[in-house]
């Protein structure tokens, strides 16, 4: 894939990204920091990308790992008050964000690539490398939790 090719794939599919990166970090500033990361790394690794029809799925196993990555840094940061960020997109309603933010962060992953990147089950599992089945009943799981959150 040339360096042009890949610009233009990564434009078809940077909000998405970006859309995914939110919903794991909570953070506007984070998410399109993560995102251009990403994008970077990808750009790095271009040329172990084997099956180049595949790319949307490997670019955004490389955004999950740079999301798990920055995750694990905020951890290890002492928290200090601040203002919450304001956002304007569609899926930011308070509720079912909060209820998102509280699912354990293997559950979490489903939710995000099955509703709010349009995965197929397929693909999701792919991005995660997990089996199908597996995929299946995590979102089950997840489903039933965020009922039981929501309904409260």
């Amino acid at each position: 894939m040339k360096p042009e090719e890949f610009a233009n794939r990564v434009s078809q599919v940077k909000p998405k990204l970006y859309r995914m990166a939110l919903l794991f970090l909570g953070n506007e500033s984070l998410a399109k920091d993560i995102v251009d990361e990403a994008e970077y790394r990808a750009f790095i690794a271009l040329k172990k990308l084997r099956q180049p029809e595949f790319f949307e799925t490997w670019l955004t196993r490389i955004l999950i790992n740079e999301c798990k990555k920055a995750l694990r840094r905020l951890k290890r940061e002492v928290p200090y008050e601040s203002a919450h960020e304001p956002s304007a997109e569609d899926f930011d309603s308070l509720p079912l964000k909060d209820a998102i933010q509280k699912l354990p962060h293997e559950l979490k992953e489903i939710v995000i690539l099955r509703y709010f990147s349009g995965f197929t089950i397929a693909e999701t599992a792919q991005s995660l490398d997990l089996p199908q089945g597996t995929v299946s009943t995590r979102q089950r799981r997840a489903l039933q939790l965020l009922r039981l959150e929501l309904s409260d």
